[in-house]
C-alpha cells in the first residue's frame, strides 16, 4: 500500500532538489515541503557570498540530466558561484521543470512526522503504516501521506549561540536586535549597520574569515571601522587552514587574506576568549564579557556583534519517529566517526550513502548538512551522493545504492597547520606542505604591519 504513496521530500535546498531529480529519473512519485516563499530560501539569505567549490561540484547528476533535456546552458564548470547565482542557473531552473514544480509546496513549514496511528513507542505492524507529514501552509493545517520520508532541512536556520559551551550566553537573546549570526552582506545592504562602527566577530571557520574580510574591505573605504575577532582557539593561526595546499584554492586564499589582515594589525585578536555574558554599556553599546586563559575578560563598546560560530540540526519535528544520532556531534551516527573534527584535522571524508544514513525507522533518512550535525565540512557533492544511494534503494536497486562513488577535491589540509612566511612539513593525513604567503602592504590600507596583539591604529580603539 505505501509503495504507491509518494516519498516526502523536507527541504527546499540543493540536496532536497537533487533527491526530487533523483527520483523523477526513476518515475517516482515525490512531494517536496520549503518552508520559505521561495525555492532555496535558507540560500537567499547568503545569496552575496561565494562559494569555495566551483560548479562542477555543485551540480546533481540526475539534475543536470533532466536540465539538458530542457534545453540548460550548463554555468562554466570551474568558476566558483555566489549563492545567487546558484539559485538562477541551477536551483530555480530545476525546480521550474514540469517533472518538478507541480509536486512543490511553497510556504509549508513542516510541523510533524510519525507512522500514522502510530507513536514512536509501538513496533507490531508499524513498517505497514505510512507515514503523516502534517504541515502549516498560508495558516491551514494539512497532513499528506508518505511512504518515505528524506529530511533535508539543513542547519542553517538553527545556527550556534555565541556561547562556547553551546548554550545561549546570559544577554544574548535580550540583545539580539545588535546581533546577527551568519555571514551578512556588508558590501550591500548592511553597509551602513557596520560601517564606522566597532565590531566583534565571533568566530573561527571559514564563514567567520569571509566576515573579516569583508569588514576590512569596509575599515579600507571607512577608517573608523574596528574589527575585532573573537575565537576559542589557543592561537589565531589555527584558523588559517591550509593555504595554497588547500583543494579548494578560493578557501585557501582566503586564509591566506586573513593572515595578512593579522599580520597587519587591521583587525583586533582575542583568543582564546571565551564570551559568557552581554551586557549594556555606555551610549547603547554592548560590554562581551568572559574569560581568557581563565582570567576575566572584556571587550567594551561594541556597536555590533556578528556570530560566524556554525549551526546545528534541529530534530523537533521528528519526534515520534524512531532515529538516531550520534551524542556528540548529531550528525548520523555511522558518519560521526568519519567526520568528526576532534580526531580528523584534514578535509577529506570517505564515500558513503543509505547504509551510512539508515535509521531505525524503515525508509527514513536525514541527508545533506543536517546528517553532519554540528560538523562544518559538508559539501554538496556528498548530500547528491547520499540522495542518490538513497533513492535507489527506495527503488528496490540496493547494487546501485551500494555503488557509492564520491569525487570531491583533495584537500590534504590540516586545521591545526599554523601559517608562517616559510615552508614547514606537516604529518597529518599525509605528507605535504603548507605555504602561506605573506602578501605586500598596500599604500591605501591604515596602517603599516605590525604585531599581531597590536591595534590597527591608536584611532582605531574601542572608544567611539
Amino acid at each position: 500500500m505505501t509503495n504507491k504513496l509518494p516519498t516526502a521530500i523536507i527541504g527546499g535546498g540543493p540536496v532536497a532538489l537533487a533527491a526530487a531529480a533523483q527520483l523523477v529519473k526513476r518515475n517516482m512519485a515525490f512531494v517536496l515541503f520549503e518552508q520559505g516563499d521561495r525555492i532555496g530560501s535558507s540560500v537567499q539569505s547568503w545569496k552575496h557570498v561565494r562559494m569555495f567549490s566551483p560548479w562542477e561540484f555543485n551540480i546533481d547528476s540526475a539534475a543536470r540530466d533532466l536540465l539538458l533535456q530542457a534545453g540548460w546552458v550548463a554555468p562554466e564548470q570551474s568558476q566558483l558561484p555566489t549563492g545567487e547565482e546558484l539559485l538562477q542557473h541551477y536551483m530555480e531552473p530545476l525546480a521550474n521543470l514540469d517533472q518538478i514544480h507541480p509536486h512543490i509546496h511553497l510556504n509549508a513549514k513542516v510541523k510533524a512526522v510519525y507512522r500514522k496511528g502510530f507513536d514512536k513507542m509501538k513496533t507490531v505492524g508499524r513498517e505497514l503504516a505510512p507515514f503523516i507529514i502534517e504541515y502549516e501552509s498560508n495558516n491551514h493545517f494539512n497532513r499528506i501521506e508518505a511512504s518515505a520520508v528524506i529530511d533535508a532541512t539543513g542547519t542553517w536556520l538553527t545556527p550556534n549561540p555565541i556561547s562556547s559551551n553551546g548554550n545561549d550566553a546570559e544577554g544574548e537573546r535580550e540583545h539580539e536586535s545588535k546581533i546577527f549570526y551568519g555571514i551578512p552582506d556588508v558590501p550591500g545592504p548592511s553597509r551602513l549597520r557596520y560601517a564606522g562602527k566597532n565590531i566583534a566577530v565571533v568566530g573561527s571557520g571559514h564563514s567567520a574569515i569571509q566576515v573579516i574580510s569583508m569588514l576590512h574591505d569596509l575599515k579600507l573605504q571607512v577608517p573608523d571601522t574596528t574589527i575585532h575577532w573573537v575565537l576559542r582557539k589557543q592561537d589565531v593561526s589555527e584558523a588559517f587552514g591550509g593555504g595554497e595546499n588547500d583543494g579548494l584554492p578560493a578557501r585557501g586564499e582566503l586564509g591566506n587574506r586573513a593572515f595578512k589582515y593579522v599580520q597587519l594589525g587591521n583587525v583586533q585578536i582575542h583568543t582564546p576568549f571565551l564570551i559568557d555574558r552581554i551586557e549594556d554599556d555606555v551610549n547603547g553599546s554592548l560590554l562581551l564579557q568572559g574569560t581568557k586563559r581563565e582570567q576575566s575578560y572584556s571587550i567594551d563598546q561594541v556597536d555590533e556583534i556578528i556570530v560566524a560560530t556554525g549551526s546545528r540540526p534541529s530534530f523537533s519535528f521528528l519526534r515520534e519517529l524512531r532515529y538516531e544520532i550520534d551524542s556528540a556531534i548529531e550528525s548520523a551516527p555511522q558518519l560521526a566517526q568519519l567526520i568528526d573534527p576532534n580526531i580528523h584535522s584534514c578535509g577529506t571524508v570517505q564515500p558513503h550513502g543509505e547504509a551510512e544514513l539508515r535509521q531505525p525507522e524503515k525508509n527514513f533518512y536525514i541527508v545533506g548538512s543536517k546528517s553532519y550535525g554540528r560538523a562544518p565540512t559538508f559539501l554538496l557533492a556528498t548530500g547528491y551522493e547520499q540522495v542518490r544511494s538513497v533513492v535507489a534503494v527506495l527503488a528496490g536497486d540496493y547494487q546501485a545504492a551500494r555503488e557509492v562513488k564520491l569525487q570531491l577535491p583533495e584537500t590534504g589540509v590540516c586545521s591545526t597547520a599554523k601559517p608562517s612566511s616559510t615552508i614547514r612539513e606537516t604529518s597529518c593525513c599525509s605528507p605535504h606542505k603548507i605555504t602561506f604567503k605573506p602578501l605586500p602592504v598596500k599604500t591605501a590600507e591604515c596602517c603599516s604591519p605590525v604585531k599581531t596583539e597590536s591595534p590597527c591604529c591608536e584611532t582605531a580603539s574601542t572608544n567611539k
